[in-house]
C-alpha cells in the first residue's frame, strides 16, 4: 500500500480497535510501500499486515450467498 492508503487503513484500524502500526517498509522512504506492524521500532517490529487485513475482513463479512473468490475479466474502456 502507498502512504495515502496507509493513512486510511490506520484510521479504520484505530476506529475498530484493531492493533497495529502502519508504517513504511523502509523508514527512510515514506514514498515506498507501507505495511502494518506489531510495534513502532523498525528493528524489532514484525509484519502483521495479513493479520490486520483478516481482522478487517471479519469486521465486514461479505453477506452475499456463496461469496468468495471470483474469476473475471478486465475489459479496458474503448478509448484506451
Amino acid at each position: 500500500m502507498d502512504a495515502e492508503q496507509a493513512r486510511r487503513i490506520d484510521a479504520v484500524l484505530r476506529r475498530l480497535g484493531i492493533t497495529g502500526v502502519v508504517a513504511p517498509e523502509d523508514p527512510a522512504n515514506t514514498a515506498g510501500e507501507w505495511r502494518v506492524y506489531d510495534k513502532v521500532d523498525p528493528i524489532t517490529r514484525r509484519d502483521v499486515t495479513a493479520d490486520a487485513l483478516a481482522s478487517l475482513a471479519r469486521e465486514f463479512p461479505d453477506r452475499r450467498a456463496g461469496a468468495g473468490p471470483a474469476r473475471g475479466f478486465v475489459v479496458p474502456a474503448e478509448d484506451e
